[in-house]
Formats: structure tokens, C-alpha cells, sequence
């Protein structure tokens, strides 16, 4: 049987804009992105720790070193500049695989530079 677990964290990310008119997405720093693994258009849960919100969209590379988090089209509406997020992607293992797994965790501060790396 394979479950899912969590894969990759970017924890404590601070929304940096919003763009209802964009067609979707959300843009992430892709020093953040590669930091945890997270690939170009993959899926991404997100939990926003200001209001309460969780949505899942996709991820797309902002530019590097621009520590951006942009909410775009619809789940713009689920959040503002400001807002802390948590960023999660999951992966399917099998019981024996789950015993040596460690999610790979990045936590940002309130400029959104990284200030701790787990599981890297």
C-alpha cells in the first residue's frame, strides 16, 4: 500500500503580491523552489496561517533572489500581501520506504531569506 507524505516545505513565507488578472499559479523564488525540490507546474497544497485558507494550485519560477510569492488568479482572492504561508508538496511511499523518508523543509523569516534548512 503506499501513503502519502509530506515531500518538500517552504514554512513562514510571506506573500509578496497578488494578481487576480494572471491566468493561475502561484510564483515562488526559484532559489525556494530548488531549495526543496519543488519542480516547474508542480502541485503545491498552501496554507495560509493569516486567514485560515488552503488551496492547492501550481508552482512557476519567480526570479532568483527576488524572495517573491505571488498569489495569482483565483487564489489571489484567498490571500494579500502580508499574509504568512505555508507551501507543501506530497509524495506516495510505501510503508518500508516511509522509515527513512524526511520531508525537505525550508523556514523563511519576515524579509523571506532562509534562516533554517531540514532534510537537505
Amino acid at each position: 500500500m503506499l501513503k502519502h507524505f509530506l515531500s518538500s516545505k517552504i514554512h513562514r513565507a510571506i506573500v509578496t503580491d497578488a494578481n487576480v488578472d494572471y491566468e493561475g499559479s502561484m510564483a515562488i523564488d526559484e532559489e525556494f523552489l530548488e531549495a526543496v525540490g519543488i519542480a516547474p507546474f508542480e502541485k503545491i497544497l498552501v496554507g495560509n496561517q493569516t486567514n485560515g485558507h488552503r488551496f492547492e494550485t501550481y508552482a512557476i519560477p519567480a526570479p532568483r533572489g527576488s524572495r517573491a510569492i505571488v498569489l495569482n488568479g483565483a487564489v489571489a482572492h484567498l490571500g494579500k500581501k502580508g499574509d504568512r504561508l505555508t507551501i507543501m508538496t506530497f509524495g506516495l511511499l510505501s510503508n518500508e520506504g516511509a522509515k527513512d523518508h524526511a520531508p525537505t523543509v525550508i523556514v523563511l523569516n519576515d524579509s523571506n531569506e532562509i534562516i533554517s534548512r531540514r532534510g537537505i
